[in-house]
């Protein structure tokens, strides 16, 4: 058994236990000394030594997910350019056509029959609330779109997700996995899936259920409509990159606001080797390509920001509890000590 476990079934309460988990021995007004037996102060023992074992452990977690964020953000910036681009070529395509573009497959509006949720979960816990929160804002938007009258599927990002709605009532279309490191191979994958639902007519919208990264300490469960894509919604907000710092030997957060300028019209005179509407008709599916790895990459850094904090939760309640067990037992073994004294000396009055 590891020390996790260990200490799970050596405390019977929660995995990483809190301050709380130490039952305060009774004090008089005088504080009279703390009696324990030699099997009591051996479990405490144990118990010390286990708890330093989980923070150990949680320590080591805890820095893994700080790697692991540092990575995620990484991953963002190398495809910044690229998005940034993209959103610019789209934005003035549309500009060029004007209204032209509505007879298009992806940015038809239609009446909404049937939705097609899809919701990105972790494939792991020891989170904190990353997962539960994020299902509990599909529940809430499956509930509603059901009020009103529509259908609803689901399409499961992450064994999170899958495990917990399987034997419920909302049925999964298709199953995702979602790996710390999205890749644009998986989000082509996802994306490819999507569209052919959406363009044979199977459902009439695509909504994407994701966790938005806040900062280290926060994020938001929130609900975007993927599909069909909005023009207005091509060019994003101002946005903010979170960079990893390391002062003073201690982990911070640094975040720089990254304001998106207008992007430069194409010439008047500019002409098109292809009609722009096939053009835009092609770009489309790249685009939201794109704006699929990006909201996996989203949620990913806010799953590791949410387990690094978890983790280093555990490890001050571990810190904690170590803390007052070594308290516990340092008073028993003082009184233990005591009472042997007044034993010998009692003794030895006895025989004189």
């Amino acid at each position: 058994m590891n020390a996790l476990g260990f200490v799970s079934s050596f405390t019977g309460a929660a995995l990483f236990p809190t301050r709380a988990a130490v039952a305060a021995p009774p004090v008089s007004p005088r504080r009279a000394p703390l009696r324990m037996g030699a099997g009591q102060l051996r479990e405490i023992r144990d118990r010390i030594s286990s708890v330093k074992n989980t923070q150990k452990i949680t320590d080591a977690m805890r820095l893994v997910a700080a790697a692991k964020v540092r990575r995620a953000q990484d991953a963002v910036l190398r495809t910044r350019p690229f998005s940034e681009t993209l959103q610019q070529v789209l934005g003035n395509l549309i500009k060029r056509l004007n209204t032209d573009y509505k007879d298009l497959p992806l940015l038809a509006q239609r009446e909404a029959n049937k939705v097609l949720l899809v919701l990105i979960t972790g494939d792991r816990g020891l989170c904190g609330g990353y997962n539960s929160y994020v299902i509990k804002k599909a529940q809430a938007r499956a509930a509603e779109l059901k009020k009103n009258g529509i259908e609803v599927e689901l399409v499961t990002i992450g064994n999170k997700g899958q495990v917990y709605f399987k034997n419920r009532d909302l049925p999964i279309r298709r199953h995702f996995v979602c790996t710390q490191a999205p890749t644009a191979e998986q989000a082509t994958s996802i994306s490819d899936e999507l569209l052919a639902e959406y363009l044979a007519g199977d459902v009439d919208r695509v909504e994407l259920v994701y966790t938005r990264f806040v900062s280290l300490i926060a994020s938001e469960a929130s609900v975007r409509t993927m599909l069909p894509l909005s023009p207005q919604g091509i060019e994003s907000d101002e946005d903010e990159i979170f960079q990893l710092t390391t002062e003073d030997g201690k982990l911070g957060v640094k975040v720089e606001t990254i304001l998106n300028e207008e992007a430069p019209a194409f010439p008047t005179d500019m002409i098109f080797e292809q009609d722009p509407l096939q053009i835009l008709n092609a770009i489309l599916p790249l685009y939201f390509n794109g704006q699929i790895l990006r909201t996996l990459q989203e949620s990913v850094a806010s799953e590791l920001a949410a387990r690094m904090s978890a983790m280093s939760s555990a490890s001050d309640n571990a810190k904690e509890l170590s803390k007052d067990l070594s308290l516990t037992y340092n008073r028993g073994r003082q009184a233990a000590i005591t009472q042997e004294i007044s034993e010998i000396v009692a003794g030895a009055m006895g025989t004189s």
